[in-house]
């Protein structure tokens, strides 16, 4: 595979397809940044849709769990679900390189080996050995051989340069987005969780170029729903260098996500101002928003967690829960020997979204 300067120096990036593309994409980045930054507390937004990103982006590895073992294992953090466990650990992967990028306002290798080794709970880092290929699932053809451990590291590094700026370029940042992501998943640098690292990389690259405040726009969703042509359009790219249609649908891929996901945060704001009203006039001796931001933060919530945001005792987060069940806003269950509390209208809206096939 070519290096990043061989890339950008041979190839049109700006065709007018693609620059009639990205403005829809900035505008619809631009409206969801708009949202996201009057919502209260913004940490139900990353508490919420970042885990919908855990599930999806693996869901396109074939790893499957749905959102009630999702938020069931929040609440016991059991081992007997594994599916669910490997999802828990790639959100704990996105926070960790968001959190790392807010510190030092870098994508460093570094973030990007431990966000790796986070996902795959082991130490494995960058592949040593020689002979990695990529197989067609159903045919057993060879698909793509990536390059070798040490091309893969002098590659990995050029890349760093190319996300943090060293290697200067005035290519629009949705663009460059489209770029590494290919590069990233061409250099394939480990063993496993490349295309998970990948998506990560994408999102917290919005938020570094100031497209997003928080990552929460994700494309593992569109990529599920358009999985044939993703695959497609890489390889088309290995092989004929045909950048256009792989730029043209990432772009698209933007913008569909970025339209999807304000149609969530508005459903949110409006359900979180709904219970809002209900509780201060049903239950005003407990309102608070601490309270409002605990049943969006936790769809499913518990006495603990309550506690703990609140800082309550266990009778009084007991109370508190017991009447937001009683007036119609949670649903009560039982798990093992424990309860926990449903914002059953809020799951609803967390799962009930929208299609992002590309359209022909």
């Amino acid at each position: 595979m070519h290096k990043l300067q061989y890339i950008i120096k041979n190839n049109s990036f700006e065709t007018t397809k693609i620059l009639k593309s990205l403005n829809n994409a900035h505008r619809y980045l631009g409206e969801l940044k708009g949202k996201c930054q009057v919502i209260p507390n913004q940490s139900i937004l990353l508490n919420t849709l970042t885990l919908q990103e855990s599930q999806d982006s693996s869901h396109v590895e074939n790893i499957i769990t749905t959102q009630d073992e999702l938020f069931k294992y929040r609440l016991t953090q059991n081992d007997k679900n594994p599916a669910a466990k490997e999802v828990c650990r790639y959100n704990e992967a996105l926070f960790f390189v968001f959190r790392q990028y807010k510190k030092n306002k870098l994508i460093t290798l570094n973030i990007i080996i431990k966000a790796q080794q986070i996902i795959n709970a082991n130490t494995a880092g960058i592949r040593k050995q020689t002979g990695t290929i990529l197989l067609n699932g159903a045919t057993q053809e060879i698909v793509y051989t990536p390059p070798s451990p040490n091309e893969a590291q002098e590659l990995f590094a050029e890349l760093e340069n190319f996300i943090n700026d060293a290697i200067p370029t005035k290519l629009d940042a949705i663009i460059k987005m489209a770029i590494i992501h290919h590069q990233f998943e061409s250099i394939h640098p480990f063993y496993d969780g490349n295309g998970r690292i990948g998506r990560i990389i994408n999102v917290i690259y919005l938020v570094k170029e100031g497209l997003l405040d928080i990552p929460i726009l994700y494309l593992s969703r569109y990529i599920n729903h358009n999985k044939n042509d993703y695959y497609r359009l890489l390889q088309r790219v290995r092989k004929s260098n045909n950048w256009e249609e792989w730029i043209l649908f990432m772009i698209k891929g933007v913008e569909k996500t970025a339209i999807s996901t304000i149609e969530v945060v508005d459903r949110i704001r409006n359900l979180q101002q709904q219970y809002k009203h209900k509780i201060r006039n049903n239950h005003g001796k407990i309102y608070s928003q601490d309270l409002i931001n605990n049943i969006f933060k936790h769809p499913y919530t518990k006495t603990k967690f309550l506690q703990q945001d609140l800082k309550v005792s266990r009778l009084t987060a007991r109370n508190y829960l017991t009447q937001l069940t009683n007036g119609g806003l949670l649903t009560k269950h039982k798990l093992g020997r424990e309860h926990y509390y449903v914002n059953s209208k809020l799951l609803d809206i967390l799962t009930k979204t929208k299609n992002l096939k590309n359209d022909r």
